[in-house]
């Protein structure tokens, strides 16, 4: 409504801004189209600035959203980027300032288009079918190699005479399909499925040139990404150029950033491969050579040690050791014996100087009776008893004659 003033009775500008914020938030939330020409995501912040320009009328409007709004469409949305805008003009009174607050924001044509594609890539990766873990090893030189591709393609030319310069020997077989447009899809997933049934199929390249976001979009397919992902066969992406990135080269087993990459990728070049055997064969022969002269050195240095150089000198050393010791045996057994001898010639003398023969020699008798018992005292006897007197050279029969007492 009209207000009263003059320049008598003017209005506060408080009460002004107030004024306008009252009209301001009569308004209900409008679609707003425009160019983001800037964006201010402040690190923990839980509000998202933006500058929403018109390019026709070179009018800016400041826009404003919670972090969750902009998270959204954050992956297909940057500065430059067209976009629709829900939001509820709003009116900041202490600083006189209009702007928007944003509910939604959707991208505008390929925005809008790969805002689907992020939502369908965020959709396939929660379901592991981009895990890294799923991703099967190339095989080292494969005997046929399955190319899906368009017909007379630059992309087939560069696969097949890139391959075949590395490895003149290399195989393909080729499915021609329509790489765009409403038939590639089925067709691409029928040529993958026929190779990865093919039992000599040892990789399977699938193959396109470079095109814009529409050209290349049957390769962002959900179903074409289920097929590849089902494969047993490993799958290379070669879509596009190294800007491209369609969902294919998620799910695939390696990624190619060109056709011509694909073939460096899985064929290897018979040149380096012939550089690597060289190379391990003077390695191994280096490692031989050192490993003999090593050897040579030890053999040399046990050769000239006395025992090999001269073996039979151990052995005669050995021998007139035991011969030393034969000899010494033969003395200390000798010196034993003399000692023995001797110590049996003073006992045998000791002996003899001892026994009753050397008694009797000296002119003693010894009397026995019949019974051989020997004669002690006169007593032990009888008048005729009979009895033997042994001397020193013989022994004789005697008899008691006379009468038997101790002597006088």
């Amino acid at each position: 409504m009209a207000l009263n003033t003059s320049a008598d009775a003017p209005l506060p500008v408080g009460q002004v801004s107030r004024l306008i914020g009252g009209w301001v938030d009569r308004l209900g939330a409008v679609w707003v189209e425009g160019q983001i020409t800037q964006i201010s995501r402040r690190p923990g912040a839980g509000v998202v600035f933006l500058t929403l320009r018109d390019p026709s009328h070179d009018i800016s409007l400041s826009v404003t959203c919670f972090r969750a709004v902009f998270e959204r469409v954050a992956d297909v949305v940057g500065e430059g980027a067209r976009v629709v805008v829900h939001a509820k003009p709003e009116w900041y009174a202490p600083r006189g300032q209009l702007s928007l607050r944003a509910a939604e924001i959707r991208p505008v044509g390929v925005g809008e288009l790969l805002a689907r594609l992020e939502q369908l890539k965020r959709t396939l990766a929660a379901e592991g079918l981009f895990a890294l873990d799923r991703k099967r090893p190339l095989p080292f030189l494969p005997q046929l190699i399955g190319l899906v591709t368009g017909r007379a393609s630059a992309a087939e030319r560069d696969v097949r005479e890139n391959a075949r310069l590395r490895w003149p020997a290399v195989r393909f077989e080729v499915r021609n399909v329509p790489v765009q447009g409403a038939t590639a899809v089925p067709r691409v997933i029928e040529a993958v499925r026929s190779l990865d049934a093919h039992p000599e199929v040892d990789v399977i390249i699938v193959a396109r040139g470079g095109g814009s976001v529409e050209d290349l979009l049957p390769f962002s397919d959900e179903r074409l990404v289920r097929a590849v992902a089902d494969c047993t066969t490993p799958v290379v992406s070669a879509i596009g150029h190294e800007p491209d990135s369609p969902l294919l080269d998620l799910v695939a087993d390696l990624r190619a950033s060109t056709p011509t990459d694909a073939a460096k990728r899985v064929v290897p070049d018979v040149r380096e491969e012939l550089a690597r055997v060289e190379a391990v064969r003077d390695r191994a022969l280096r490692v031989m050579r050192g490993l003999l002269e090593r050897e040579e050195q030890g053999l040399r240095a046990a050769l000239s040690r006395p025992s090999l150089a001269d073996p039979y000198r151990m052995v005669q050393e050995r021998a007139n050791g035991i011969d030393d010791q034969v000899d010494r045996a033969r003395r200390c057994l000798k010196h034993a014996l003399d000692r023995a001898d001797a110590d049996l010639a003073h006992t045998l003398a000791r002996v003899v100087a001892l026994s009753p023969a050397a008694t009797l020699r000296r002119g003693y008798a010894v009397l026995q009776r019949e019974d051989g018992s020997v004669v002690r005292a006169p007593e032990d006897v009888a008048p005729d008893d009979p009895l033997r007197a042994r001397v020193a050279e013989g022994e004789f029969a005697v008899r008691v004659t006379g009468p038997v007492g101790p002597p006088a």
